[in-house]
């Protein structure tokens, strides 16, 4: 079977690796550098910014462990160069386009966007065709400009490695997860920040406490956080960008040295030619059925393309399923019921499974929140803001979700799914002799506030509930 796969991201590097694991010729055409978004501009190399946004933050801290010394300053020259450390690490230590080509994939490089001449078809600008059984189409997205008048003025996520200076104001339009750690880095950098929001909270889709207390961060870190804004245009001005948006019917504006927008991550359908597929897009995305598979049978769509999960473990998830169901026919259906994520601002928050409202809409509850002040890790470590809330289902005791704000979310919310992975019940979390002294205990001391709380079993009273005994009047 020959397979073409368009788009060299993580999803379409992983289809087109699979489908060699299953004795497929498969070529790989990618419009620039294999990798994608994801290695070459986007998580990966964005990390290495928050990396070194949280080392300048930390600085803040020395004199609680009695240390001294002169503060760092931001050479941004420097950091976005080490950003690109990421990307060099994948080519040319990692040798990334060799050891693809070393397993038989025939990788293009360099091609510029790949257009469909039919079903079967593909072509780019120089000329040159292929041909193709079965087509997935990973080509992922690109951040979304608003239809605003003045909207040229702004900038992108992948704008900021093109900046030359740090500006000393900037407005973040959008506060879901790349809004927000776009703004936590500029603001841990020394910008003054000001990020708005068009619904009523920041991350909407997150847990409501973890929006609830990220905002009241954010603001004791003297960012400005504007929630139900929505932005109406923008315009160059005498010492910046003047940023015209509407509050509750009220027309405001601010002036800020530069302009972000943040307001969603959009399917790069635009070039493909779609329509000679006859393949049907629904609001720049590709929809998919439960194997990955287009509206035409032998095209399928995985990663940002398709617009389920948005997230890079997901992608490549989908990029192995889709090259399976396009090998061996369509058995394996996707699912991300169970998927960890996060972002790496300050603080950082993670997720996995429903939130608490999503949940009691559908099941009977239990809800345990443990705060990181009660741990004795945090409070070592000069950081005991923060909580983990475990949410399970009354009656069977499984776990639904979690969500955690604090150091170390990210990897603290990834235990939790593999508990939901391995169908753990909420007494054999609590069960776990989880190391001491460390941020994840927050996992296991809500397993034991819950496993008390249902009278599953008799538990002493916890760490984080033990408090002072009152002082008993004398005489």
């Amino acid at each position: 079977m020959k397979l073409l796969v368009l788009g060299g991201g993580p999803a379409g590097m992983t289809a087109a690796l699979q489908a060699g694991e299953l004795n497929a010729r498969a070529t790989l055409i990618e419009s620039k550098r294999v990798g994608g978004t994801n290695i070459n501009e986007g998580p990966a190399p964005v990390r290495t910014l928050a990396r070194a946004a949280r080392l300048a933050r930390d600085a803040r801290s020395w004199e609680t462990f009695g240390l001294k010394g002169e503060r760092p300053h931001i050479d941004l020259a420097a950091v976005l160069a080490n950003a690109s450390r990421v990307a060099n690490y994948a080519h040319e230590k990692k040798h990334l386009a060799e050891y693809l080509r070393s397993t038989g994939i025939e990788l293009i490089e360099g091609a510029g966007p790949a257009r469909f001449l039919d079903q079967h078809t593909v072509g780019v600008a120089d000329g040159r065709t292929w041909r193709a059984d079965t087509i997935i189409i990973a080509v992922g997205g690109h951040g979304r400009v608003l239809p605003i008048p003045g909207a040229e003025l702004a900038l992108t996520y992948s704008d900021i490695w093109t900046l030359k200076q740090l500006p000393a104001s900037v407005a973040i339009v959008g506060g879901a997860a790349t809004g927000c750690q776009l703004a936590s880095i500029l603001e841990d950098f020394g910008c003054q920040v000001y990020l708005l929001e068009y619904a009523p909270r920041l991350i909407p889709r997150e847990d409501e406490d973890i929006s609830i207390a990220l905002a009241d961060a954010f603001q004791k870190q003297r960012m400005t956080v504007i929630t139900g804004a929505g932005t109406e245009r923008l315009e160059k001005v005498d010492g910046g960008i003047r940023l015209h948006y509407r509050k509750q019917e009220r027309p405001e504006s601010l002036t800020v040295d530069a302009v972000f927008f943040a307001t969603g991550w959009p399917g790069n359908v635009d070039a493909l030619n779609i329509s000679a597929a006859g393949v049907v897009t629904e609001r720049s995305y590709i929809p998919v059925n439960d194997y990955l598979q287009s509206n035409v049978p032998h095209i399928f769509a995985a990663g940002d393309i398709n617009g389920q999960s948005m997230l890079v473990q997901s992608a490549r998830y989908e990029g192995r399923l889709a090259a399976e169901n396009a090998v061996l026919g369509p058995y394996h259906r996707f699912t991300h019921e169970i998927v960890p994520s996060g972002s790496f601002t300050d603080p950082e928050y993670a997720s996995v499974g429903l939130t608490e409202a999503e949940a009691r809409q559908h099941y009977e509850c239990a809800v345990a929140v443990v705060h990181y002040a009660d741990l004795v890790r945090p409070v070592v470590d000069a950081h005991p803001e923060g909580f983990c809330k475990l949410i399970i289902e009354r009656r069977r005791r499984y776990i639904l979700g979690a969500h955690v704000l604090g150091e170390y979310s990210v990897e603290i919310i990834q235990m939790v799914a593999a508990c939901m992975a391995g169908g753990m019940r909420v007494e054999q979390v609590a069960e776990l002799q989880l190391a001491y002294p460390t941020f994840t205990e927050a996992v296991g001391m809500a397993a034991q506030k819950l496993v008390r709380e249902l009278g599953l079993a008799p538990l002493p009273q916890l760490w984080s509930d033990i408090k002072s005994p009152p002082v008993q009047p004398s005489g």
